[in-house]
């Protein structure tokens, strides 16, 4: 299917760090590593453009990555730091002069479409982002000829999508990923799977058991995403984990051949 490129636009949690009023050693680092807007990742493959997740920091993250085209996006979940950006689609409508096709569960489009109203009305308002909501499953589906399969996998109680695109496969915000998902994932290259922090979280993996997945499904290389400031700064925890491992950061960029 040709190169893979990939962007990391953000690698933070919710909070993003730093997190406001922290004063953690994380938080007051001077490493551009430790810097993590809320996650996100940019793909280009078979000549398509497609974001994963808008979050709060979509704006600022699309500038500093400097492309204008953007052909689909395709969403993990409905929570705030995953979607509250969308309106900043506007900028691609107005350069590309048509609708950006955005793909989600039925749930999570639902939700979109009640925080982002008036995208979504009769009579628009000139100006609104212009979307094409499409209902998706864990049925591959294609962007062109780009095949896409949906990764069902749990958020606590909330059913969730990761996506693999060829041998790339992204993960965020999981703590459990069902047997079949797992069969999904199997012989990826590149494995993007979140963990959070070192210590017990009720919605997401922990470090360990980020590394429990990696160690099972033996990717080329793994990349840790949606970082909090409790999983330490990126230099010392970089340097403990084991080989073809990596904290992803913003800005990071990977070519998959």
């Amino acid at each position: 299917m040709g190169p893979i490129k990939v962007r990391f636009l953000g690698t933070g949690t919710s909070q993003g760090i730093p997190m406001i009023g922290c004063t953690c050693t994380v938080c007051q680092s001077s490493d551009t590593r430790d810097k993590r807007l809320r996650v996100s990742v940019f793909l280009e493959a078979l000549g398509k453009n497609i974001i994963i997740d808008t979050g709060p920091d979509f704006r600022q993250q699309v500038l500093a990555a400097g492309f204008s085209q953007l052909d689909a996006i395709l969403y993990t979940h409905e929570h705030k730091d995953h979607i509250a950006g969308m309106d900043d689609v506007r900028g691609f409508n107005f350069v590309m002069k048509r609708s950006i096709p955005i793909y989600g569960m039925p749930r999570v489009l639902n939700q979109i479409k009640k925080e982002f109203y008036y995208a979504f009305e009769e009579i628009k308002y000139p100006g609104v982002p212009e979307v094409e909501p499409i209902e998706i499953d864990a049925r591959a589906f294609y962007l062109g000829d780009l095949r896409i399969q949906p990764i069902p996998v749990k958020h606590y109680q909330l059913d969730i999508l990761g996506y693999r695109i060829g041998d790339f496969t992204y993960i965020t915000d999981a703590n459990a990923i069902p047997e079949t998902s797992m069969d999904l994932i199997r012989g990826s290259k590149v494995l993007v799977l979140n963990a959070l922090r070192t210590t017990p979280h009720i919605s997401h993996f922990t470090l360990d058991q980020a590394l429990d997945i990696i160690a099972e499904i033996q990717p080329e290389q793994a990349y840790l995403t949606h970082l909090s400031h409790q999983m330490g700064l990126h230099a010392q925890v970089q340097a403990e984990l084991p080989k073809g491992v990596y904290l992803a950061y913003d800005g990071l960029n990977l070519t998959l051949p």
